[in-house]
């Protein structure tokens, strides 16, 4: 019974049993808790050492089931609003089903024509829909972080040839510290991916004004003072607590003026660009020499996809370059993506951006864009139209910030009454909601990129922080 090599039916059967599972389970979504009180102790219960004879599939995936069900998070639902998290679209959901089914590694050509013309496609309609340059390379990774990664790896190249070193193939040795210049909107992947990349998360220069954002002639100082020295700029659209951005087209000014990188951590402010409302938040961002976004915030498709575009065609080849003996050599028209990207293997996420891209076009995506920026606005009218909440920052996109301030109530005390509303509505179930310090306060910051979500799902946010709030201290 363990041995998966005399069950032949086996995986249909399991297909059937997740099937039965997903009916019920996409029905509750709009309704269910986001999050049950039990969810740690369901989660707890999966212990104990490495059986010596396996369950059999069936009853396998029935105990994921059971408690797995009870220890989730549904994070996919439309009263997630907690990080900057969509859900999966349905043609998104069908593809990477098929995408498993299928397991195609997505590293060339040769081990899948379908996952490599279809990565091909869907990045030059990400670019289309971005209004990105057509003949700009790029690259689908694992999310945000590894988009950073390349965008910043393909810089740090750059930055080693302008000191005549290929870096991909000497190294650091014997260069300089390479100035890194950022605001301080930078977000905890871009400084991860500095100290991946041996830049060093502590060498960044911040030039920030007294909100946070780009101070231009901070900038101009940091720069001019290099002397023509090659720098790496990171330009931020779309600060993750409040929706805010750096002036990008200034930035960008001073980039070509200096001779600079510019890297724009757009993961998911980049999606401003798509609505003509939000545009021009985003402007200057085609003026980069690289530029990422997050898959899994607003294009709304699983997880484990991100996308890095850069500027320059050929430089992901030399920053990522690989070969054996055993591998294939990349032709023009049939890219071998494995040597433009961190991984070599690769899950073919492919067929998850076209099919949601192919299914609802640009107006599609234009429309949900603009479904979010409407809940984001109704809410920060509900918290400017209240007596018991403050909005701590303006809301030019999707993520509103505030805190809950009761009349009467002594600053004092207002970060502990946040901090314990903030511990309670995450066991709540009715909303899903994060907290954060910002101008030295504690703060709710529901960010809106989910396609589901409605305005009676915005509604509820205030009403049971509200309701958490007025409860006794335990």
């Amino acid at each position: 019974m363990s041995d998966p090599l005399e069950q032949p039916a086996d995986s249909l059967a399991a297909l059937e049993r997740i099937a039965g599972e997903a009916e019920a389970y996409l029905a509750s979504l709009a309704t269910a808790p986001v999050r049950l009180g039990r969810s740690d102790e369901a989660a707890e219960a999966f212990d104990g050492a490495l059986p010596d004879e396996g369950l059999g599939t069936l009853a396998a995936l029935g105990q994921l089931i059971e408690p797995g069900l009870d220890a989730h998070v549904r994070s996919s639902g439309p009263r997630f609003f907690h990080w900057v998290m969509g859900g999966a679209t349905p043609a998104a959901l069908g593809a990477d089903w098929l995408t498993s089914l299928l397991d195609q590694n997505a590293g060339g050509w040769d081990a899948s024509p379908l996952a490599s013309r279809l990565e091909l496609l869907s990045l030059r309609w990400l670019r289309e829909l971005f209004g990105l340059p057509a003949n700009w390379d790029g690259v689908l990774v694992t999310g945000g972080q590894m988009a950073n990664f390349t965008g910043l790896a393909a810089a740090r190249q750059w930055w080693g040839e302008r000191h005549g070193t290929d870096v991909s193939v000497d190294g650091l040795t014997g260069l300089p510290p390479a100035p890194v210049l950022t605001s301080g909107f930078v977000h905890v992947t871009g400084l991860k991916a500095l100290a991946m990349l041996g830049l060093g998360r502590g060498r960044l220069t911040t030039c920030a004004d007294s909100v946070g954002g780009m101070d231009l002639a901070a900038l101009e100082r940091e720069l001019r003072d290099l002397d023509g020295a090659p720098a790496i700029v990171i330009g931020n659209a779309g600060e993750v607590n409040t929706g805010l951005f750096d002036p990008v087209e200034g930035i960008a000014d001073l980039c070509q003026e200096h001779g600079a990188w510019l890297h724009v951590d757009g993961a998911f402010g980049l999606f401003a660009r798509v609505s003509p409302r939000t545009a021009e938040l985003a402007a200057g961002v085609e003026r980069a020499d690289s530029v990422i976004s997050d898959g899994h915030k607003w294009l709304n498709v699983p997880f484990d996809c991100g996308f890095a575009f850069v500027r320059d065609p050929e430089l992901l080849g030399r920053t990522f370059a690989a070969g054996a003996a055993y591998l294939p050599e990349a032709a023009e028209d049939r890219p071998i993506f494995a040597y433009r990207a961190p991984e070599l293997s690769r899950r073919a996420r492919s067929l998850a951006v076209w099919a949601t891209l192919a299914a609802y076009g640009r107006s599609g995506y234009r429309a949900i864009v603009e479904r979010c920026l409407d809940n984001a606005a109704r809410l920060a009218a509900q918290v400017e139209d209240s007596n018991d909440f403050e909005l701590l920052a303006p809301v030019p996109l999707n993520v509103v910030c505030f805190r809950y301030r009761p009349p009467g109530t002594p600053e004092s005390e207002l970060d502990d009454l946040n901090r314990r509303i903030s511990e309670a509505v995450l066991t709540d179930g009715r909303v899903y909601v994060g907290t954060t310090s910002w101008g030295g306060k504690v703060a709710f910051r529901p960010a809106f990129v989910n396609w589901r979500t409605t305005a009676a799902d915005t509604d509820l946010i205030l009403e049971t922080l509200r309701d958490l709030g007025s409860r006794p201290a335990s």
